[in-house]
């Protein structure tokens, strides 16, 4: 993570940052929110697919951080620790919006899958992102979990309340849907 301060890269006083916003410093708190926000900002876009309620949850996110920060025990990544609070910002938006609950059974997600190699090669980054954001909420946050984050199956069925076959099946119906809407193009 790089922090400025007077225009200088100050890895080494990451902690000094940390230190300083526990006791309230806003201007540490903002050098944090400065090195974060934006790869915050993109972690809320891919999981809530629109950007108001994306800039919804960085500002809760950012909330929470702040309000949790004494419970960042220096071990590991700073950043990867605030990645896990934005990650479960969204998580608890969505399940409050009971859109996880959508599911189909995965023999039906099965039969829907393509046989064919994807075509993602052919593809931008920047528009495979846009088409993972038009994905149906339950579908992009499982796709999100499991692709992107590198959650387990068992883990995501945990974090959101489902079981283990609904998150196959929102996998294998998002990869459908995507490798459809890719060979659209």
């Amino acid at each position: 993570m790089q922090l400025f301060k007077d225009g200088k890269h100050l890895y080494s006083r990451v902690t000094d940052y940390i230190e300083d916003a526990r006791r309230g410093d806003t201007r540490a708190q903002k050098a944090i929110y400065d090195a974060l926000s934006g790869k915050m900002f993109a972690v809320c876009l891919r999981y809530m697919g629109d950007r108001d309620s994306a800039e919804d949850i960085l500002q809760d996110g950012f909330v929470t951080l702040f309000t949790k920060l004494d419970s960042f025990s220096g071990d590991g990544s700073f950043e990867g620790w605030a990645r896990k609070i934005f990650v479960n910002t969204a998580l608890m938006s969505l399940r409050k919006r009971d859109v996880l609950k959508q599911s189909e059974d995965v023999q039906e997600a099965v039969q829907l899958s393509s046989e064919e190699p994807s075509p993602v090669q052919s593809i931008s980054y920047k528009d495979l992102l846009k088409l993972i954001s038009e994905l149906p909420p339950g579908f992009r946050t499982v796709f999100n979990m499991y692709v992107v984050e590198g959650y387990s199956h068992k883990e995501i069925s945990e974090a959101l309340d489902i079981s283990e076959s609904t998150s196959r099946s929102q996998l294998l119906r998002a990869r459908a849907i995507l490798q459809s809407k890719i060979k659209e193009r």
